[in-house]
């Protein structure tokens, strides 16, 4: 089993993390925010990544810590888990409606991190969490994990859609990227036999 646990403790937040990329979906979350627990649960749920993540934050500073740190521990704990990356499918691209929006998400767990964001939102807040840490959630896994990430709204006008998709999409992508692949047996999923780096 590809399993992997994190302890992050900071001044900012105290995080527990857990991850098994060959699991069914199953979480227990807790960040002290709503609407993100609801969408890192989504995350899991649609990955098929199990996921226990419970964080004691300073909210009563704001929710930026909480979120930053959220998915960088969620990253490194899907780093750890991937390992040398053998047999993994490496790729994703989906695209992902939700009701009137459509978004697509592309991936390459390449062990260089890049990100792109062409999304947005037309409100300040979802619940009680503030959308622009949208953006800055998926920023820092990327980062984390080691994901070249392309993120895009097609269209959409419903803020909460719009945020779900993307975070659903982005789930979708990781199962397919990180799924062991029969024929690949043991090899690494590039022609330099390494991923991470400069390498391809």
């Amino acid at each position: 089993m590809r399993t992997a646990s994190i302890n992050r403790n900071t001044h900012e937040t105290r995080i527990a993390v857990s991850v098994n990329l060959d699991g069914t979906g199953a979480y227990d979350v807790s960040t002290g925010i709503g609407f993100l627990d609801h969408m890192i649960e989504q995350f899991s749920r649609h990955s098929l990544i199990d996921i226990t993540c419970h964080i004691q934050g300073d909210l009563h500073v704001d929710q930026h810590h909480t979120a930053e740190d959220s998915a960088i521990a969620i990253g490194q704990a899907i780093a750890q888990a991937l390992g040398d990356k053998a047999g993994i499918g490496r790729y994703g691209d989906v695209h992902s409606p939700m009701d009137e929006a459509l978004s697509r998400v592309s991936l390459d767990i390449s062990g260089r991190p890049y990100f792109v964001w062409k999304a947005g939102f037309t409100q300040e807040k979802l619940g009680e969490f503030d959308t622009e840490l949208v953006e800055h959630w998926f920023h820092s896994i990327s980062q984390a994990v080691g994901i070249t990430l392309h993120m895009e709204l097609l269209y959409g006008t419903n803020n909460h859609h719009i945020c779900e998709g993307l975070f659903k999409g982005f789930a979708r992508a990781m199962r397919t990227a990180v799924e062991l692949d029969p024929r690949k047996g043991r090899a690494i999923p590039s022609t330099k036999g390494i991923l991470g780096g400069d390498t391809l």
